[in-house]
This record gives structure tokens, sequence and C-alpha cells, in this order.
């Protein structure tokens, strides 16, 4: 059997949980917390981040930081995954669905100021697949009419966009450490700060609303209530997981480079052939290799190799449904044909599986059953 996804774990992952475990620092901010933001530093050069629940809440406190209030609209790509939106709605802000580019399947950057009004207060940037939007015309945009940016990179820890690391090319960069990403701690996040003066409001919203960090940082010796907040702050002992990953980032971006260039390689027959298209990347960026995804030419053809890789143990998926022709999407009042070229994806894209642990062996064995099933006809 072939899953879809499969976290890798190794003796380091369970030593590193049992020591938090047997130093009694269950709750946040603990030792290894702190471990894997020197880890960051270390990496990518990152020295403001927050570690949280998930991505998710992640996100939601980057919403909270830049006060979206109802009335507020917010330009988003439709092909992501609901949080990037519902972090957003909980404020009352409105999304305004953008449509993506027909190469990385990323927000089509030419298509936003179109779509600005007086009531846009951000763009929520999302790095689909491990490869980052294009930020700097983004970033351009953004200034000239006043909008803050928020960058989803769940997807794309440790990839770049012309040097500089996915996370890093916002004012906030949101990641996620859920067991189906490439560096996990189970459930979790992190919330970058690339404007430092919002470090210590979130810091407040992070810890329930209470100025609790700055009791550990030794600043104050009481905490009391500042802030709106919520409990985005996540466990130690899953910090413990994710620092052991994070000891691992070599081995384990190595390895999922090595499937994804097994797939880019073995594939490339049936694209000349007109089966599928392969994943286009750009020059400026360097991905991460979260997700190697196909582009079917039809809703059908996809549907028929999904069930037949499954009769095969092989575990593929769809990857999103368009958030604009989701149900919630036509709820507010979306159509199908507003976001055309997301709408066409969304109906062809198939994502094979790739992690860690995946051997080589295996991934020609995924190729060889596409291979068949696709040229039966």
């Amino acid at each position: 059997m072939i899953p879809f996804n499969k976290a890798s774990i190794s003796e380091k992952e369970l030593n590193y949980v049992a020591d938090a475990l047997r130093n009694s620092k269950s709750s946040g901010d603990g030792p290894y917390t702190m471990k894997v933001y020197e880890k960051f530093k270390e990496i990518m050069g990152i020295d403001t981040m927050l570690l949280t629940t998930s991505g998710t809440t992640s996100l939601e406190m980057a919403s909270i930081l830049i006060e979206l209030e109802p009335g507020d609209e917010v330009i988003v790509p439709s092909f992501t995954f609901s949080s990037t939106a519902n972090a957003f709605m909980l404020r009352g802000a409105k999304p305004v669905f953008c449509d993506i580019r027909s190469d990385t399947m990323n927000i089509d950057e030419q298509k936003i100021e179109s779509l600005i009004t007086d009531k846009t207060k951000a763009i929520y940037t999302v790095d689909y697949a491990g490869i980052p939007c294009e930020a700097d015309v983004i970033n351009t945009i953004a200034k000239k009419h006043h909008l803050f940016v928020v960058e989803d990179a769940a997807q794309a820890v440790g990839s770049k966009y012309k040097g500089r690391y996915a996370g890093t090319l916002a004012d906030f960069g949101c990641y996620s450490f859920h067991e189906t990403k490439n560096y996990v701690m189970g459930e979790g996040g992190g919330l970058v700060l690339n404007r430092k003066e919002y470090l210590d409001r979130a810091e407040i919203i992070r810890e329930k609303g209470t100025n609790r960090r700055q009791v550990l940082k030794g600043m104050v010796d009481k905490y009391t209530w500042h802030d709106i907040g919520s409990s985005f702050l996540p466990s130690d002992i899953l910090a413990a997981m994710l620092y052991a990953q994070l000891e691992r980032y070599d081995e384990i971006m190595e390895k999922r480079m090595a499937v994804w260039n097994t797939y880019q390689e073995g594939l490339t027959e049936l694209e000349q052939k007109g089966y599928l298209r392969r994943p286009i990347l750009p020059q400026e960026i360097e991905h991460n290799g979260h997700m190697y995804n196909i582009i079917l030419p039809s809703a059908e053809i996809r549907n028929r190799l999904v069930s037949r890789l499954k009769e095969n143990e092989i575990y593929a998926f769809i990857c999103y449904v368009p958030l604009h022709s989701a149900p919630m999407g036509t709820q507010l009042g979306y159509r199908p044909e507003q976001c055309p070229v997301t709408e066409d994806f969304g109906e062809r894209v198939l994502r094979l599986p790739l992690y860690a642990d995946m051997t080589v062996d295996d991934t020609l064995y995924v190729i060889d059953k596409i291979k068949n099933i696709l040229c039966e006809n």
C-alpha cells in the first residue's frame, strides 16, 4: 500500500517528547519551544516568530493584529483550504475571491488590483504546493493601496522566492506543522512577524489577552488582562516533536525532493503525449517538495485515475474544491464562472502520494501504475 501521506518519525522525536514529559513542562513556551525558535533563526534567519496551535490559528492571530472588522474586504485566492478565508471571516471581513495563475495555481497577481475597493483592507496570499507567490508584485500593489499582506505559507516551509524564505515575504507569514506537512508536530503552526512592532501585541493575543509571556521573560512579576485573545499557545511536548523534525531538516528535505524529482522525470513522457501536465516552476523559486500534483485532461479522467489507483492501494487525492463554488461560497453569493481558471483546474488537478519515507521504488511503482491506467485505452 502507498498511503497519501505519512509523517517521518525517528527515535529522535520519541526521545525528545519523552524528555519533555520527564521535565514536567507540558504547557507552552517551555524549553523546546525556545529551541524551535533557535532552529528557525539558524536555518532561515527568522528571529520574530511565535508557535501556535495550528496554521489556522496563526492566520486568525494575523487577522486580529491587522484589526479586521465587519465591512472590511480581503482579497484571497479561491484555490485554498477553508482556513485561509475562515481566519478573517471570523473577524467579520468579507472574502473577495481572486482567480489563479494557470502555471503555479497561485493567486494571479495581475488580477488583484482590479478587485481593490475602498473597503479592501488586506491581501491574503497562499503558497500553493510549496511554491511561493509573486511576492514583489503583490507587495508593490499593497503598498500603493495601503493594504496589509498576510502570507499563508502553510505548505511552503523551507521554500524560497528570489533567495528569501517563504513566510518572510509579507507583513505576516503563517506556517503549518500539521501531520500532513513537511515538518510536523501533530497539530501546530507558527506566526512569523516580519513587522516586529507587532510582536508585543501578538504575545498578548496568543496568551488569552494577557501579558503572561512578560512574566516568563522576567519583565513583570504578575500578569493581567490587556487585550482580546485566545489560547493560541501549543504544548511544549508538541514543540519537542517539531524540534526533532528541524534537527532533521536537511534529511527530510532531501528525501522529499528525491520523490518529487522522480515523479517529475518519470512522468515526462506522459506529459509529452498529452496525458497530463506536470508542475511548472518559475525560475526564481526553490520549492520544498511539499506536493506533487498533475493536471488531467478532464474531471472524468481524473476520477477514473483516482479510482483505479485506489484499486491498486495507491491513495491520491483531488486537493481543493474551490472556495468560491463550495457550499459556503455560493451562500456568500459567488458563482463558478467568477473564477474560471480556478474552476477548471479544481476539476482536473490530482495530488499524488508524497512523504519523506516514500522510497524511489515506491514512486516508480506509482508512476508505472499511472502509465498503465492512462494508456490502457
